[in-house]
Parts: C-alpha cells; structure tokens; sequence
C-alpha cells in the first residue's frame, strides 16, 4: 500500500525513493557583461581551449543566478546585480556529458572602475578581453555562439529566449 500526506515519514520516504531516480540536469549560468562601449567581456579559461562567457556550473542544488554571481566573484573578482535572463537553452547530450540546462544572464554594463579592475582572480582564467560583439562571436566555440547571438538578440528586444540545443523553438 502506498503511504499518503497522513503519514509523514512514510510519506517522505516514499518521495525521496521517487527522487532519487529522477533525471539530475547540469546547470551553467553565464553573465552577458558590458564596457561603455557596448564591447562584451569574454574569458579565457586554463582547463579548456578557446574564449568563453563569464560564469560557468551550478554546485549542487545552486540556483543559476547564484552560481553565475559566485563564478563571477571567484574569477573575476565582480560583484554585479544580474538583471534579466536572456536565455534558457536545453543542451543535448554531447560526447561524454549528459543534457544540461545553460542560462545566460544580463549582467549590465560595468563602470569605468570595474572594467579597468577586471583580471583573472584565480587559476581557472588566464585572460580577460572587452570585444566587439561581432569579433567575440568568432572566438566562441559554434555552440557557445550561436547561444552568444541569441542572447545579444534577446538583450535588443527586451524579453527572454529559450532555446533548444542554442536554437530558438519560437
């Protein structure tokens, strides 16, 4: 017999065992930052090839936002206030990763101060760059660019994009 909500710890256990076969996602929440010059600030990570956006994986049960802001200080060493999110994109399955969920966050355009002090803060950065949309777009892998292009899009008309495999569905 099934427990039921009358018998509470009977109730939980029955829930937790549910839980724990559910599907986990992986999360990455990256932040869209900008210079006063409508230039984007791209990263350049030490444990993989290539530019990336600023942000990167949710820890357990972290909420997107509050991992995007955490990587932002640990790396950067940026307190900013996110403002919007820009893009929801289901990512499929890919090599030995299983799906994920990536978030990118609007992060706002930084002050003069801010863009001066940005600088790797930890071992996980070797550089920091403010390019131009267009030219930051060529340094991100097709993925991460595609995403990257939506986002800039959604950013223009004011309203979120959500995305499947950093396609828009609608």
């Amino acid at each position: 017999m099934r427990p039921t909500p009358a018998d509470p710890v009977a109730w939980n256990a029955y829930l937790a065992e549910g839980n724990a076969t559910q599907a986990r996602k992986r999360v990455s929440a990256d932040v869209l930052l900008r210079d006063q010059s409508g230039r984007v600030l791209l990263v350049k990570p030490t444990y993989k090839p290539g530019w990336d956006l600023p942000g990167g994986m949710a820890e357990a049960n972290e909420p997107p936002h509050e991992a995007a802001t955490r990587e932002l200080n640990e790396e950067l060493g940026l307190a900013v206030t996110l403002h919007d999110v820009l893009i929801v994109d289901w990512v499929a399955p890919h090599g030995p990763w299983d799906d994920q969920i990536a978030f990118i966050f609007d992060g706002g355009t930084l002050s003069e101060k801010q863009v001066a002090d940005v600088q790797p803060h930890d071992e996980e950065l070797s550089d920091v760059a403010f390019l131009s949309p267009d030219r930051a777009g060529d340094l991100l892998r097709s993925r991460l660019r595609e995403r990257f292009q939506v986002a800039l899009q959604a950013l223009a008309e004011g309203r979120s994009k959500y995305l499947h495999d950093a396609r828009p569905l609608w």
